[in-house]
């Protein structure tokens, strides 16, 4: 046999040796990448992802394997390795068959950022600005369209992509330090290839990638530490609920119960009062829980422990890849109840420090404060979702119909707000809730009440109430938007966030007499509020609204802040014995946004109607 034919022999038998071990081998993604020494989640689950890699014998060099399990999908492998007391380094996975190594990937574990465990999070000394990233601010205009993604940039479509992105904010920051805004809260960053409406980012697609029309892992980084230069924090918003139809790992499941199947799609009731009711029917309950929150946005299986895992290291690994300061939890109650307790507690293991509010869209007090951590009601049933803030959903509500309503009934005008914060011996902890009067989902403020005194006494309230303030873009200049429209018309763009805007709200020559007048207001307030400790620390004394006119004061040791909120048509004369118990030690008082002197010492003080004041009370 000639040389020619040998060779030809030789290379058959490679070809069939190869048919007979199925496909030649290639590891296309491994989730983590890394981890990091000294983590409380030192145990981590590798996922391994290749054509039939479950096929071959796994070898991890200079890593302990505490675990592996494979699927019905031959095309995945989980891997637990042990990191505790490793030193950093890069660690190779081999992967082979009777000895012959057929594929092959690297798991790295690099040293912590300093203190990583120990960061405070947001809280009451924080304002916190909504932001939609794609509607914001546009600062790179060559990633509007990315070749790998599907939805291309269209400004004219209200609810296409729009081109804003995480260079915008980065260009926008000192915007938001002056205007006073301490913390950022974005809507999602990470990948969303759905094929329309993906701007928004909440039918992710792929968990470990940065949203390539935002930007890069870079960018997001940079982001981060350029607020952190400035004593701002950054609210990282995930949704452990569901993830988008396009996410990657659903065209290819890792096992057929990874997300919920009934079989096939089956819709959530939305009832989430299901989770509380102690009659709710077994059916009504787990179509809540498990049901999708849409048809594009399959519901995730945390009862699968391969996922919950997945879910928690997903969100670790952000935290301390990023810097991020906390935590935004999308559709927080349609969780699975107890998985997403486990979830939660996971995260506060590693950061004990770090505040996390969880979406709870609920109408009522006790059902709202079932879901913050120890809460008193949550214990009725033993439940315990160790979530450290809820989003306060009932204040919201007041908001929208107590400032419409001029005189004051049992239940209705200023009353409302006085009625909620009377239920607040429901929560475990009242001044950990993030208070807002609208947000991206919610109909415009500015919408409801197109007026510049509403909106001041708004801001006042929220300002000066208990819990942590959060601010959506754009109210701060009188931005409006009408939900019945669709919530495109809720989510507009930014004026000047785009080049070629007509006008440029950035700046206070581009603002319109009007638009300087609502951001002044707010600017003042933020600024003001920034080192106001009474605010931030001191309790609550509320006396019952009377004639529309709601008082109450904040008061931590010898200092006190008294608010005055009229809502009345009407100028309403205060009469100050009333509140002789709180300003009996005080002699005179200023308003810290006009910089008016109030004379504790007269009877009664004319109230401007539709006013708001804040004022400090001194001793002179």
């Amino acid at each position: 046999m000639n040389r020619m034919s040998k060779w030809k022999l030789s290379f058959l038998f490679v070809v069939l040796s190869t048919v007979a071990w199925g496909q030649t081998y290639k590891i296309e993604r491994v989730e983590p990448r890394n981890w990091w020494v000294d983590m409380k989640h030192s145990a981590v689950q590798v996922m391994i992802y290749g054509k039939n890699i479950a096929d071959l014998d796994m070898v991890a060099e200079g890593l302990p394997v505490v675990g592996v399990t494979k699927t019905e999908n031959k095309n995945y492998v989980f891997v637990t390795l042990e990191t505790k007391n490793k030193p950093a380094g890069v660690y190779p996975i081999r992967f082979s068959r009777k000895g012959k190594v057929l594929a092959s990937c690297s798991f790295e574990v690099k040293q912590r950022q300093p203190n990583s465990a120990d960061r405070e999070g947001f809280s009451t000394k924080d304002v916190v600005y909504l932001l939609m990233p794609d509607r914001f601010a546009n600062g790179e205009l060559t990633n509007d369209s990315h070749a790998s993604t599907t939805e291309k940039a269209n400004r004219q479509l209200p609810g296409g992509r729009h081109g804003g992105d995480i260079r915008g904010i980065i260009n926008q920051l000192d915007y938001l330090s002056d205007l006073g805004a301490t913390a950022i809260w974005s809507t999602p960053l990470f990948e969303d290839n759905d094929s329309t409406y993906s701007y928004h980012t909440y039918g992710q697609s792929d968990l470990y990638r940065v949203d390539p029309r935002y930007g890069t892992e870079a960018d997001f980084n940079e982001l981060i530490a350029k607020m952190h230069e400035r004593g701002m924090k950054f609210i990282l918003d995930v949704v452990p609920n569901h993830w988008g139809s396009n996410h990657w790992m659903l065209k290819d499941l890792p096992t057929y119960n990874w997300v919920h199947q009934f079989p096939g799609y089956g819709q959530t009731n939305y009832r989430m009062s299901t989770q509380t009711d102690p009659y709710t029917s077994q059916l009504d309950k787990e179509l809540c829980e498990d049901g999708w929150f849409v048809r594009s946005m399959p519901d995730l299986n945390q009862r699968n422990p391969l996922v919950l895992t997945y879910l928690i290291q997903n969100t670790i690994w952000w935290i301390e890849n990023a810097n991020i300061d906390g935590l935004r939890v999308d559709t927080y109650s349609y969780n699975s109840k107890e998985e997403i307790a486990d979830w939660t507690k996971a995260l506060r293991t590693e950061y004990p420090n770090m505040n996390i509010v969880g979406e709870v869209w609920m109408h009522d007090q006790a059902l709202q404060s079932y879901w913050q951590e120890n809460s008193p009601v949550g214990a009725i049933q033993s439940y315990n979702s160790h979530l450290p803030s809820v989003m306060d959903f009932t204040l919201h509500d007041a908001f929208g119909l107590a400032l419409s309503e001029n005189e004051q009934g049992w239940d209705k005008g200023m009353i409302r707000f006085y009625e909620n914060f009377a239920n607040d011996f429901l929560y475990a902890n009242p001044n950990n809730i993030l208070v807002f009067s609208e947000n991206h989902d919610t109909q415009r403020f500015n919408q409801i009440y197109p007026d510049l005194s509403s909106y001041k006494m708004m801001l006042t309230l929220l300002t000066t109430c208990r819990g942590i303030p959060q601010v959506y873009y754009g109210s701060e200049i009188g931005m409006a938007g009408d939900k019945s429209k669709g919530d495109a018309d809720i989510r507009k763009d930014f004026p000047g966030g785009w080049q070629g805007d007509a006008q440029n709200a950035f700046t206070k020559q581009g603002r319109t007499g009007e638009q300087e007048a609502y951001h002044a207001f707010t600017k003042k307030l933020l600024n003001w509020r920034k080192s106001a400790e009474v605010i931030h620390h001191g309790k609550t004394i509320q006396f019952i609204p009377e004639k529309n006119v709601y008082v109450y004061f904040r008061v931590l040791d010898k200092k006190a802040v008294m608010v005055i909120i009229n809502n009345s048509s009407n100028q309403e004369e205060l009469k100050l014995a009333r509140f002789n118990e709180v300003i009996q030690p005080f002699t005179s008082a200023k308003d810290i946004t006009t910089d008016r002197s109030f004379d504790l010492k007269k009877d009664s003080w004319s109230i401007a109607p539709k006013s708001a004041h804040i004022l400090e009370l001194n001793v002179n």
